[in-house]
């Protein structure tokens, strides 16, 4: 719903009050559902993207678009696409500065969720990715759940904020969100193993199906059928982290497409996620590039640990 033109600047170093020299300039079309699809699509599978877009900076996130390779649908708007700008160094200081969005009619929202009701008949799975521009209501992603669960089609919710908390409310099939969004939809910090197991059960009891709860280089907690999985990666030297999350959502729904259990898929998901932020400036790894971590990576159910004090925190 908030696609972007993401421009990545990679600078000798980031140093607070002083000085840094550009070295590389790229412009990419993005977004998370954007960025899944290049992950989906790179690995093998097939994808539709649907999104809003126009503005002064249409003509420019079209010829982006164009390189990106799968299929896409573009929703006119009156407004402007945003641009993200993400500055890197050789190290893998990262800083990352988004725009809030263009600002969304009803009509334009209407048409939106019009447009991509078309489409889901031709769907197994609807990836439900990002934030919601200004002008989106909020529960926006929670109504379009309610509407795909109706017709069959199965739902993975990655966003954050209030449109996490009332998609989770409408039962997705998966919902995928990191640390940070995490921390803000519980209002508990995540520090220990035993917090960000109990954050997965905790999600679940919330509404969600299935949970992927991506916690970065620490990997991933997974829930399913009752039972919780933990994904540790291995060490790796981490270049640019910007997108990785998106790849491990990409690639975790592409295994569960490709049949395989659920523990496995999580593996994949913490393996693209690994295998692309230990490359330069906002990059996703090839399916050979994820291979070579996945068999890196380890997976378990986990049996035991303190139980979660529901008297504590009411849902």
């Amino acid at each position: 719903m908030n696609p972007a033109i993401d421009r990545t600047i990679t600078v000798d170093r980031l140093a607070f009050e002083d000085r840094a020299y550009i070295e590389s300039t790229k412009e990419t079309a993005g977004g998370r559902g954007i960025n899944a699809s290049s992950v989906i699509h790179s690995f093998g599978g097939r994808t539709l993207a649907i999104l809003p877009a126009g503005g002064s900076s249409g003509k420019r996130f079209q010829e982006l678009i164009d390189q990106c390779g799968f299929p896409v649908v573009i929703v006119p708007i009156k407004n402007k696409v945003r641009t993200n700008l993400t500055i890197t160094d050789r190290r893998g200081l990262t800083a990352k500065l988004n725009e809030h969005g263009p600002k969304l009619s009803k009509t334009e929202v209407d048409k939106v969720e019009k447009t991509l009701y078309g489409y889901l008949k031709e769907a197994s799975w609807l990836m439900l990715c990002g934030s919601l521009p200004p002008g989106a209501p909020p529960d926006f992603y929670a109504r379009i759940i309610t509407h795909a669960r109706e017709r069959k089609v199965k739902v993975l919710l990655d966003t954050d904020g209030e449109a996490l908390r009332l998609g989770i409310a409408a039962n997705p099939n998966i919902v995928s969100p990191n640390q940070e969004e995490t921390e803000r939809l519980l209002n508990t910090a995540l520090i220990t193993r035993t917090n960000c197991l109990q954050a997965a059960e905790r999600l679940h009891r919330m509404g969600a199906e299935s949970v992927m709860l991506s916690l970065g280089s620490r990997g991933a907690m997974g829930f399913q059928g009752g039972k919780l999985y933990e994904a540790v990666p291995p060490r790796v030297d981490a270049l640019c982290p910007i997108g990785a999350g998106d790849a491990q959502s990409a690639a975790f729904l592409w295994s569960v497409e490709n049949r395989e259990d659920f523990a496995q898929s999580v593996r994949w998901g913490v393996a693209a996620g690994t295998a692309s932020a230990m490359l330069p400036g906002m990059n996703f790894a090839s399916l050979k590039e994820t291979l070579a971590i996945f068999e890196r990576v380890e997976v378990q159910e986990v049996s035991e640990y303190p139980p979660h004090d529901s008297r504590a925190h009411r849902e």
